[in-house]
């Protein structure tokens, strides 16, 4: 399996407060990594800093080997290691085609109809051909974010980082936007996902990170980290959250 990603002693402090410590995991061609844990325990803002939407404190991003904060544009890495955020991020003064053109246009530039061309064949792949003309005040939550998944996927990105991404929505359009992820899963799209779905960490993850305190408590396959967790900690979390949710 190809590495594109490799984590090394990531750390992330604001001010005196140290939300990360010495964070190291690698990413594989094809991983879906879930990573759970409580709100607090440093999830979201290792994606940030992953995205360089936060700056590391201290460590590495290695990105095909290569130092990511150094060996290439930002706006070219972020093309390639996209992200898909709670709260959508859509411009609300466009239409749902114009938000998937946009950054194709911008910053891989390509000519309106290749952007257009590619943008309707990802809003038909998760659901959305026919909301193309619509602004995003007009959607619902379940529908704006299918919008933005295929806004990431237009920018045909090797690493797609998921942010909560079903959090901001009501229950029963939940189910829609985790459909498509695993359609995504399916069809062996690179994904970090931070979550607090546990059924689907448990059927879609290749393996799943548990993250308490800013550290890597631990990082199993699902079929492991469920049924035996071997860390205390794990295991408690689990504990809370298991009955409510499988």
């Amino acid at each position: 399996m190809s590495e594109i990603l490799e984590i090394r002693h990531l750390e992330k402090s604001f001010g005196d407060h140290l939300v990360l410590r010495d964070i190291s995991f690698s990413v594989g061609q094809g991983d879906v990594i879930c990573i759970i844990g409580s709100s607090g325990s440093g999830k979201s803002t290792l994606l940030r800093c992953i995205n360089f939407l936060e700056t590391p404190s201290g460590g590495e991003i290695l990105y095909h080997g290569q130092n990511a904060a150094t060996s290439m544009k930002r706006t070219r890495y972020n093309s390639r290691v996209g992200m898909v955020f709670q709260s959508f991020n859509l411009f609300g003064n466009m239409n749902v085609l114009s938000n998937c053109v946009l950054g194709q246009m911008r910053v891989l530039g390509r000519k309106r109809d290749e952007a257009e061309e590619r943008a309707l064949t990802y809003l038909e792949k998760v659901g959305m051909s026919a909301y193309r003309d619509a602004r995003p005040a007009q959607l619902s939550g379940g529908q704006k974010q299918r919008a933005a998944i295929a806004r990431a996927l237009c920018m045909e990105p090797e690493v797609l980082l998921f942010d909560e991404p079903t959090s901001a929505l009501d229950p029963e359009m939940v189910g829609e936007v985790l459909n498509v992820m695993q359609d995504l899963a399916g069809a062996g799209m690179t994904m970090l996902i931070v979550t607090h779905e546990m059924s689907f960490a448990r059927d879609v993850a290749s393996r799943v990170l548990f993250m308490e305190g800013g550290v890597i408590v631990e990082d199993a396959p699902p079929s492991s980290l469920f049924t035996s967790p071997r860390q205390p900690r794990t295991q408690e979390f689990l504990r809370r959250v298991l009955a409510r949710q499988l």
